[in-house]
């Protein structure tokens, strides 16, 4: 009773949001949380009674119940019904829909049912059937993937080792495809799609995954996450990826089946045989699979092959014309250097993205990083351990400054100014034991130079290296005391060498 109060109560809300409200079916079944076939039986059923909104007076819901579904009962029993196998069978074909078995339906039989009525009387036919068989599966609509729990053995460098079956399964004609491989891992999962839209002659519109973790990497009942490669290659075949619900089992009926028919008809007998490798067992599998698929079906009285010609084939999506480069995927958080880990190696990208997460796509060739779906970065590919693949425009610019220099290009600058600058240079070189330890004694000359110009920084070089003052502080103190316009005497210089408190440069080394 409690529950055919909540039916009237929905039906009630369902006519005043329409004729009150104003509102599409759509939102109606969102408001109500109801299904849109239902939204639109209910409107169908009272438009045919001739209930609005607002309901007469004195309507109570038995009489509204009675006006709104009695007539089903009592025209059904006075009319022909449809062939509700064939119906069922109809549906299942690409742009078949009730509305247009209907048509034909009242073509045929002058004393045919209403439309709500037709809806009605196949939905209640249709609840006996078995649940797996309830789901109306479209022509080349849904295409079910999994791997078989059961596995394979093959000996491999004098081991046993695993496979693992790849099963691809359609939803309206069980047409059905298995591919053995040596794990479950991405790879071996997208390779499994490829080779099976390969197999088929085209792709479905969905792809309809159990939640393996190889695909979805957040199971969720109502917004799974996918795994970015597998939508990357959705996306490549112009499908779309459908996981089933969690732990909804009428969602997995049809690939259940179908792993279930693998494991019984192609893997089962193949249990003594001994393999050596996985073309091996594909060879066999592959043998056995096309027995399965011309074997005729008893309660469609046609093979899969059949079926499949028939329903899914002609309505098929086309390949792509280029291939599917399989890329991997990681999220990762870009350090202090401004470069991202990816197999121990590590790649640059813009400094201003320090400590932002950004993704990291990879392929056989090239390295790209994203940063809110925008492409940021790209390498060449190199999985040498522990080096860097850095880009210059990816470093703030100080830092930029200083990767650019080397000895060589410091050389060059002093020949620009003069012999005894270029003695200092060379000499402030040799005196670090790194070559870097000089730059910035050289970056430091620059600035000198671009301050007090080449002639006092050639003249400071002269008393510098007279004196040995090979550092950036000596001739900044020559420079800011003028000592480079001050005229150097030999006398001075042979008393700095034979004077026993001044210090040469010998002594430090």
């Amino acid at each position: 009773m409690a529950r055919k109060r909540l039916s009237m109560r929905k039906i009630k809300e369902v006519l005043r949001l329409k004729h009150e409200g104003g509102l599409s079916i759509r939102a109606i079944a969102r408001a109500c949380s109801i299904g849109k076939e239902t939204v639109r039986d209910y409107l169908c059923r009272a438009s045919e009674a001739g209930i609005g909104w607002p309901l007469p007076e004195g309507l109570d819901d038995e009489e509204l119940e009675l006006r709104l579904f009695s007539s089903v009962l009592k025209s059904s029993a006075r009319r022909r019904c449809p062939n509700w196998a064939m119906v069922h069978q109809e549906l299942r074909r690409k742009g078949v829909t009730r509305q247009l078995l209907w048509r034909e339906y009242k073509e045929e039989d002058p004393d045919f049912l209403g439309y709500s009525q037709f809806c009605e009387l196949y939905r209640r036919w249709s609840r006996q059937l078995h649940p797996s068989m309830r789901v109306p599966h479209r022509a080349g609509e849904k295409l079910y993937v999994d791997f078989a729990g059961l596995t394979m053995s093959y000996t491999s460098g004098g081991e046993e080792k695993k496979a693992f079956v790849f099963v691809a399964t359609w939803g309206a004609s069980n047409y059905t495809y298995a591919e053995a491989f040596s794990g479950q891992d991405l790879t071996s999962w997208i390779s499994g799609h490829i080779h099976a839209f390969e197999y088929f002659g085209g792709v479905p519109e969905a792809l309809v995954p159990d939640n393996t973790k190889t695909g979805v990497t957040s199971p969720c009942y109502y917004e799974p996450d996918l795994n970015p490669t597998y939508q990357e290659l959705a996306r490549h075949y112009g499908t779309v990826v459908l996981p089933t619900r969690v732990k909804a089992p009428k969602d997995k009926a049809k690939v259940e089946k179908g792993v279930q028919t693998v494991e019984y008809w192609l893997m089962a007998p193949l249990r003594k045989r001994q393999f050596f490798s996985i073309d091996e067992i594909n060879q066999a599998l592959w043998e056995r699979l096309e027995g399965l698929n011309a074997r005729t079906m008893p309660h469609f009285e046609k093979s899969r092959r059949e079926m499949f010609e028939e329903l899914d084939q002609p309505v098929l999506k086309p390949l792509p014309q280029t291939g599917f480069e399989v890329a991997e995927w990681k999220r990762a958080k870009v350090g202090i250097d401004y470069h991202v880990e990816f197999k121990k190696h590590y790649y640059s990208v813009p400094y201003k993205l320090i400590q932002k997460q950004v993704d990291i796509r990879a392929t056989d060739r090239v390295v790209e990083v994203f940063y809110k779906n925008n492409r940021v970065s790209s390498h060449k590919r190199d999985d040498s351990p522990g080096r860097h693949s850095t880009h210059p425009e990816h470093m703030p610019e100080a830092h930029r400054q200083y990767a650019e220099w080397n000895p060589e290009r410091f050389h060059k600058w002093a020949e620009r100014i003069g012999e005894l600058t270029v003695e200092l240079v060379s000499h402030i070189f040799s005196s670090r034991r790194h070559p870097e330890q000089g730059y910035r004694s050289c970056l430091g000359l620059m600035r000198l130079e671009s301050r007090y110009g080449k002639e006092r920084m050639e003249a400071a070089a002269k008393r510098a290296l007279f004196f040995g003052y090979y550092s950036y502080k000596g001739v900044k103190n020559i420079l800011e005391a003028g000592l480079d316009q001050v005229e150097l005497e030999e006398p001075v210089g042979i008393m700095r060498k034979i004077h026993p408190n001044i210090r040469g440069t010998d002594y430090y080394s």
